[in-house]
């Protein structure tokens, strides 16, 4: 039985996984939890430490479109969040719209992050915000120095991005005034002069994908393509587990019991309501309009040099399963 290591954050729909609950057919899964996506996404961008991982979607498609076939992807989506939620300004800064944005000074963990692409490209084509005067700047959003050390290729446009040079945290400069904006993927330290963008996010969100069908996709699930060469069969053997572990993560879920959410079952009426049952859907068909949305941001924002076929990002799986 081949051997066969796999690199993922905590997650309901893959715990199966870790705990063997859900076995992967003729394969030994090592399954190493990393609770940390930026030290997971640098370890195997930059050293390929793991046979699969969990992966940056951004990342991924900005390295396949430039050439680097490093990696083959799995259509499998362990991290989806939607983002307006993690837009927050200084009251100070005179945002009363997203507009507003324009020409502000906006904190960022990396520009080239997969939530930031989002947030840019959902804050300009549903809100019309112009980016072209904002200035950048890189640091972590609740603790000292910097956001991880990512190796995705430079942008085909160069964006101009500067990092404090104290090492301060983008929720003390926000609080400070320093910056204008947090965009990002936490919610910044509790301070008086900081507030949401969208006060009410979770309506906003809701109705933005009623609208869209898009639910944006944070991360993939890649395998080293020397790995995959070796043996085709893996990726279909591999996909067929995330299912069955995603089904079973569900099936949990809808009995309430391992969540500590008091309206668990409210929720769960929601979820099922507004997303058919299935919120974390694999395959390329069942998430086509998303990602499509992040193909055209990547390409708009320099980062790939055009849109291109969904197919080619993915390698083959079996279509009957979801």
């Amino acid at each position: 039985m081949a051997r066969l290591t796999f690199a993922c954050g905590f997650y309901d729909r893959t715990e199966a996984l870790r705990t063997g609950d859900v076995k992967v057919k003729d394969i030994d899964l090592d399954f190493i939890a990393i609770d940390s996506p930026r030290d997971l996404f640098d370890r195997m961008g930059g050293k390929q430490e793991f046979d699969a991982s969990e992966f940056s979607s951004s990342e991924y498609i900005s390295r396949f479109a430039r050439g680097d076939h490093t990696f083959v992807a799995l259509p499998v989506f362990p991290s989806r969040v939607f983002r307006h939620g993690y837009i927050y300004v200084n009251r100070k800064a005179g945002i009363r719209s997203p507009k507003d944005i324009a020409g502000k000074r906006v904190g960022v963990p990396l520009y080239t992050m997969t939530a930031a692409v989002w947030i840019r490209g959902i804050l300009s084509h549903h809100y019309d915000v112009d980016f072209s005067a904002v200035r950048w700047i890189e640091g972590a959003i609740n603790h000292p120095g910097r956001h991880g050390e990512p190796s995705a290729p430079p942008l085909l446009k160069p964006v101009e991005i500067a990092h404090d040079p104290k090492g301060r945290s983008l929720s003390e400069l926000l609080a400070l005034h320093e910056i204008d904006v947090i965009m990002g993927t936490q919610h910044p330290h509790a301070h008086p002069d900081i507030a949401p963008l969208f006060p009410d996010a979770r309506a906003v969100e809701r109705a933005f994908y009623q609208k869209t069908r898009i639910f944006p996709i944070m991360h993939l699930v890649v395998i080293r393509r020397d790995v995959y060469e070796r043996d085709r069969t893996i990726a279909d053997k591999l996909y067929r587990s995330f299912v069955d572990a995603k089904t079973l993560a569900l099936a949990r879920m809808h009995k309430g019991h391992p969540l500590m959410l008091p309206w668990v079952h409210d929720d769960i009426h929601e979820i099922d309501d507004v997303f058919g049952g299935d919120p974390y859907a694999y395959g390329i068909e069942a998430n086509r309009p998303t990602l499509e949305g992040l193909v055209q941001y990547l390409a708009e924002q320099h980062f790939i040099p055009k849109a291109m076929p969904l197919e080619e990002l993915f390698v083959p799986v079996d279509k009957t399963l979801r």
